[in-house]
Parts: C-alpha cells; sequence; structure tokens
C-alpha cells in the first residue's frame, strides 16, 4: 500500500530537518512525500533538496494559502492513501505508517486517525497538551468532537467524492473538510489508540486573540454549513480542549 504524505511548506527551514528524520525512519517503506513550497526565502529548498527523502516530488510555486497549497499538493500524490504532515510536525513513532496501513488493509475501512502531542516549540520534548481523540461515536459532531486532524489518512477515493480542501477558509478549512467527509461524504473511519504526531504550540490558530476570534467564526461558519449544530457545538468544541492541558504541567 503506498502511503503519500503532503507537506505545504512556506519558510519551514528551521524545523524540516526533524520532520524528514521522522519520515525518514518510518519501517512502512512504500512512501511518497510530497512537497508543495510557496516559494520560501529562508533556505527552505536548500533543506530539501539536501535532505529530502529519496523520490520526493517537490514543486515550489506561488499559493493562495495553506489549503491551497494542500489541494496542489493531493493532486500530484501518487499513493493509495493520503495524509498531511506540516513543516514543524513530526511522526511520533517509526511505526505509524505501518500501522495506518494495517488498519487499512480492511476494505471497509475509508481512513484512520490517531492521538496527537501538542509539544512546546522551544522544547519539542515538552508535551504541553495530550488529545486522546477515542472511537467516533453518532451524535459526536454535534459535540464539537472531530478527529486531530494532523493523524488523519484517507483513501484517495474519498477525496475523489467528497472533494479538497475548501480554499475559502483561512484556518478552519480542515475542520470543513472533516464534517464534510463525516456527513455528505459517509467516511468510515477508524481510531488507531496511539500518538501519531506530535505537533508544535504556535500555529496559525492561535497566534494571536485575533486569529483565534477568525479561527471560531470560521469554525461556525462550518458546524452551520454541514449542519451538525450551532452555537453550542462551537462552546463544545473549545470547552472540550480544556481536559487535554491537565497533568501536562
Amino acid at each position: 500500500m503506498k502511503i503519500s504524505v503532503v507537506t505545504a511548506v512556506c519558510n519551514g527551514a528551521a524545523t524540516l530537518p526533524r520532520m524528514l528524520d521522522s519520515l525518514r525512519t518510518q519501517r512502512h517503506g512504500d512512501l511518497d512525500h510530497v512537497v508543495q513550497d510557496g516559494e520560501s526565502t529562508d533556505g527552505t529548498l536548500d533543506v530539501l533538496r539536501a535532505q529530502g527523502l529519496d523520490g520526493m516530488a517537490l514543486v515550489s510555486a506561488p499559493d493562495g494559502g495553506i489549503y491551497e497549497a494542500i489541494n496542489a499538493g493531493i493532486r500530484r500524490a501518487t499513493g493509495d492513501v493520503i495524509g498531511v504532515l506540516h513543516a514543524d510536525d513530526v511522526l511520533a513513532d517509526a511505526d505509524v505508517l505501518a500501522r495506518v496501513a494495517a488498519v487499512l488493509a480492511d476494505p471497509a475501512i475509508d481512513g484512520v486517525y490517531g492521538d496527537l502531542h501538542y509539544v512546546a516549540r522551544a522544547d519539542p520534548s515538552r508535551v504541553i497538551r495530550h488529545w486522546q481523540a477515542g472511537a467516533f461515536v453518532p451524535g459526536a459532531l454535534a459535540r464539537g468532537w472531530m478527529p486531530p486532524h494532523p493523524t488523519l489518512y484517507l483513501r484517495r477515493a474519498v477525496f475523489d467524492r467528497a472533494g479538497l480542501y475548501d480554499t475559502s477558509y483561512r484556518i478552519s478549512g480542515d475542520y470543513d473538510a472533516m464534517l464534510r467527509f463525516l456527513t455528505t461524504g459517509q467516511v468510515k473511519l477508524a481510531y488507531i489508540p496511539h500518538v501519531m504526531v506530535r505537533m508544535q504550540m504556535g500555529g496559525a490558530s492561535n497566534r494571536s486573540f485575533a486569529q483565534m476570534i477568525r479561527k471560531s467564526r470560521e469554525d461556525y461558519r462550518a458546524i452551520r454549513a454541514h449542519n451538525v449544530g450551532g452555537i453550542g457545538t462551537l462552546v463544545a468544541k473549545n470547552l472540550s480542549k480544556l481536559p487535554q492541558f491537565w497533568g501536562q504541567f
């Protein structure tokens, strides 16, 4: 089973080596790494050319934002299964993709997801937030549940029938897409009870108060667009994050 990992990056030279190392150590050998670079100016392309995986598919071109770049990468991907790994995230251990392939050996499963660690930007060994996703159950979306997007791997057929990411979103395109996949797309997901990705804190959604407000507005737009709830769903989604911090300090 070929797994495509799509990386959309712009000026990620500082963190790319760790991400590339986490891919290089994967025990699952049939890997297609697709990199969509947004014309970086910080040495990102030098890092990729020097340290990229054999056969890495690299394109550097202007884009209209993260979701446009991810879509371009997905279109170029050649794998049977596709996931997204950002430049400042790492796969948590060498067996992540092997677990993905093992679960998706069942043709009835459309995709998989697992748990996520948010780590300190200054010290990636320090866990700030532990997101234990748990299995998907009916009604969970209305209670603000969602799978951690960096851990999500889907069959190519899911994108073919349910579409790519909506580029009119600037921050919440991943949430919108996951709601679409699980409602109109009728995607059957399996839960892998392991930490799959270690993600650095300080991403676009929580970089400033203004960004957090924009994310909440976009989240609410996605909730209403897919008829999974209302303002209560948004509140529950935000409150569900609080227990993920407990015990991490």
